[in-house]
Order: structure tokens, then sequence, then C-alpha cells
């Protein structure tokens, strides 16, 4: 782990007018009023700081409880105890957040304040660029490489007031775990931190496992095939894979452009999911350089009708039938809903073996030259065991077909989205596993329960809803997804799901 405290080549709060971040903010106004009411109940209750929701910590800082110094402090005492055991922050910056921290509890004394993260530390997954701190994406190449502007996700959170701690472990190029989760050449293995001897899923796993021990309040990962909600679920946490369109991808590692565009996306992982609609209001929208991005306003999870809400839901794909537990969760979690008197259909998205199979095949049609692309790109000589550079060259008319077809199925699939407002499913097929002592493929390629949406583009969000038998009293996560542009939906359905279950346990490290 290595400490870079390089000033920014920018100030980062000129990054982004007064005026925009209030427009940005707006609409999640009432639910950021009702989360800073629970604040007081809670911190009456609780003397344990580190373990507050990055929400109830703004509050109490803004009311002067607390100094964003000390809470920075807590934070690096947090990871000096866990992170030999997890590692997962692999970069920090102690100098400039203590600096950040007394600059803020400066103007807190003032009455003024940064943003509604004000005085709030946080950590980044290290594929994202973070001026004047190491970026290494997990390779080689790039590991003594230090950028001077920081990504937009970067820049938004700390306009808003967020201190950086440090970076996040994240497999090479986030694609590169294999089974062990979060691996790279650079910085090793990250564990999960209920047990050691489990992985902490990937590619976010470093994002998922230092926010689950407290000492991070909130991450921000990125997710081309389940690579937040997969950390989210086995580190027992809450992460959210907004809308295609939703949160810029500007400084990642693995952008956005050609023939992949549209299975990647950004979001934000945290204990609570009252986090995850604060930093959903700071994260939204366009930068006017990803020319994907819309400019669609993040609705109010907290005006959301649920008892209104039409949902299906499914225990298996037919593809990967999951473990009886995690079925039995899924149907726990529905009956959540029915209880409200939500209209509940067992049903499931036509096609999804055969949108799986197309894409497995899209993914590799250059033979995976992108990824090699990406090593020439970084410098990097040796790639990490879990990185797939083989695939299979296909003719530009099959690729087109392929592209044809995955478009057909994506239609077809939101013709029947219409008839609903929310999915509830499976967020894996397994509940979390070992690290693998190799690196080892599973056979075939099964359908995952969270690609599934990355190809489709939809919002879906997991978060803790219960507990492993089957292994150790591991966390088992529920996935939920909503229409396009409908978030709002989904994070109150998961806020639903988290007064029932509890959401979020402290972890035993």
């Amino acid at each position: 782990m290595s400490d870079h405290s390089g000033a920014d080549s920018t100030n980062i709060y000129d990054l982004f007018t007064r005026r925009r971040f209030i427009g940005t903010t707006a609409a999640a106004g009432a639910t950021l009023a009702t989360a800073r009411f629970s604040a007081n109940a809670y911190a009456a209750s609780s003397d344990d700081v580190l373990s507050l929701s990055a929400t109830q910590l703004a509050k109490l800082i803004h009311d002067k409880q607390v100094k964003a110094v000390d809470v920075v402090k807590l934070c690096y005492e947090r990871i000096d105890k866990v992170n030999p055991k997890i590692n997962a922050v692999v970069a920090m910056c102690k100098e400039r957040a203590l600096a950040e921290a007394a600059e803020a509890d400066d103007w807190t004394a003032r009455g003024k304040s940064k943003g509604p993260l004000h005085g709030v530390p946080f950590t980044i997954k290290d594929s994202f660029d973070t001026a004047g701190v190491v970026s290494t994406g997990g390779t080689l190449g790039r590991k003594d490489y230090v950028p001077g502007k920081d990504a937009t996700v970067v820049a938004r959170v700390r306009a808003a007031g967020a201190i950086l701690l440090g970076k996040t472990n994240t497999p090479e190029f986030t694609l590169g775990g294999g089974a062990r989760g979060t691996y790279n050449l650079v910085y090793g293995q990250t564990y999960n931190p209920y047990n050691t001897l489990y992985s902490p899923a990937g590619s976010s796993g470093g994002a998922g496992a230092i926010v689950a021990a407290c000492g991070s309040y909130f991450d921000i990962g990125s997710d081309y095939g389940g690579s937040i909600r997969s950390p989210a679920n086995v580190n027992g946490i809450a992460g959210l894979k907004p809308t295609l369109g939703r949160v810029p991808r500007t400084g990642h590692i693995v952008g956005y452009g050609g023939a992949f565009d549209s299975f990647q996306e950004t979001g934000p992982l945290a204990r609570r999911v009252e986090d995850i609609a604060l930093l959903m209001s700071i994260l939204n929208g366009p930068d006017m350089w990803d020319a994907i991005m819309v400019p669609v306003p993040f609705g109010d999870p907290s005006a959301v009708d649920l008892k209104s809400l039409r949902v299906a839901y499914y225990t298996s794909n037919d593809v990967t039938a999951p473990t009886s537990e995690i079925q039995s969760l899924v149907k726990d979690c529905v009956g959540y809903f029915s209880k409200l008197g939500c209209k509940v259909t067992a049903d499931k998205p036509p096609k999804m073996k055969e949108l799986n199979d197309v894409r497995q095949k899209f993914e590799s049609a250059d033979d995976r030259d992108h990824i090699r692309r990406l090593l020439k790109k970084h410098g990097t000589m040796q790639a990490s065991p879990g990185l797939r550079v083989d695939g299979e060259t296909l003719s530009s008319a099959d690729f087109t077909r392929l592209c044809e077809e995955m478009d057909a199925i994506k239609s077809e699939q939101l013709t029947w989205l219409e008839n609903y407002d929310l999915i509830i499913c499976p967020a894996n097929a397994q509940p979390p596993q070992k690290v693998p002592p190799e690196f080892v493929r599973p056979p075939g390629a099964p359908a995952s329960y969270t690609s599934q949406y990355n190809t489709t583009g939809w919002p879906a969000g997991v978060l803790r809803a219960g507990t492993s038998k089957a292994e150790s009293g591991m966390p088992l996560g529920i996935q939920i997804v909503g229409q396009p542009w409908r978030d709002d939906i989904v994070v109150a359905a998961m806020t639903h799901v988290e007064k029932q279950t509890g959401g979020w346990q402290k972890t035993p490290i």
C-alpha cells in the first residue's frame, strides 16, 4: 500500500458551479431531510461513529457534534486495523485528507458548507482517476501513474464536500479477477471482511470490503457484468448499477465508446440505502464528455408509492439454478411487497439464456483484441492470470448479426417490462465462495443474474437481505431491478427491504 498526497493540478471545487450542484440535488431534497431527521435518534443510541451512514455523519458534522478531522483519523485507524487482513485499501492520501478535513471543520465553524457530503470520508475504486493519487487500474503498466485530474464521479462527490481517504483494490482493468474476485499483480488478493477465507467478489471487491468493515463511509464502483452488485452481495452492503446513461464514466480506466459501450456503468456502494439515494442525486447527469449520458433527473425515492407497484419475481433463470436458501430469500423478499398490497406475479424476462449466449459471443468476437490493446496502451508487459485475452475472431457479417440478435432480444424484454414496475430476483446463484488456491475458471459460461441487466441497461440494485447457513454465516443479497430511468423506484424498494431485514451488519474484524 502506498501514500500519494500530491496536490491537485486544478481546484476541484471550481469544476462544478453552485448552480449546477443545486440542480442535480434538488430532486432528493425530501429524502435527505427525512434521512437527516433519523440521524439524531441513531446518534443518541450509538457511540460508534464509524458505523453511521454517510447521511447521518454529514448531519452530525453539520450540527457540530463531531469534527471531520476526528472522523478521518478514526477511518485511518480502522483501515490500519483491518487492512492487513483484507487488503482492500491499496493507496492512501493521509496528509491531503487531514488538511481537507481541517478546512471542512473551519468552514463548519463559520457556518458554511461545501455540500451534502461536507466532511464525509470516502474511498474510491482504483479504476477511477484521482488527481494527485496513484491510479493503477490494477495493471502493472500504471503502478506508478498519478493523474492530474479526477474522474467525473470523484470530482462530483469531492465538490459536494466528501474527503478522499484512498484507493480500493480492483482486478486488472476491472476484468481480470477470475474466480478469486479481486486480485491483480500490483496489489495482490483482497479478502472478505466477514471471513477472510472468502472472496469479496469483483470487480469492486476492495470497495465492498472496506465499506462493509467501516473503514470508509462509501465508495463508487463500476459495473460491466455485476461489478457493483456482486461485491454488495457478498460483503453485505448496498450497491446500485444505475440506468445506462445516468452516471458518467469519464476517467475510468475501461471507459466507454466502441462496441461494448452499453455494458459499462458506474454507481455507488454504501452500508445503508439512504446513502445510495443521496449519492445518486450528486452523481447523476451528463458531464459533456461521456457521449451516451442523458439529462434525466434522479427522482425522489421517498415519493414512490410502494403499494401501487406491479412486481415480477423469479427464483431461477432456468439456466443456473440458485441454491434453495437463495430461492427462499427471494420469496421472503417478495412477501414484503405482497403484504403492502402490491400486485405480485411469478414471471421473468423472455430469452434470458439467449441474450446471455449472444453477449458471450459478442464480447469475444474480436478475439479479445480490445483487452490486448488496453495492455499495450498502458505499457503492461505481464497480464494478471485472471485476465482473459482469448476469444474467437468473427467476420464482420457475423458480428453485425450478433448486434442485431442482441438488440432484438433487448426490445422483446423491454416490451415485457412494460407490465411491471419492479423485478425481484437472485443476485447470484451461489452464496459467497472461498478464495480458490489457484486461478480456475468454472466450466461453461452460465447465465449471470447480474450481467443480464448490464446488457439491457436497466437499473439494478443489491442489498443484504439474509444470512447464509450453508456458508458460515456469510451475507446473502437480493437483487431489485426497475424500468429504465426509474432508479428511484429501485432505491425505494431497496429501502423497504432494508427496513424489513436490517440490511448491513457489523463485520467480525
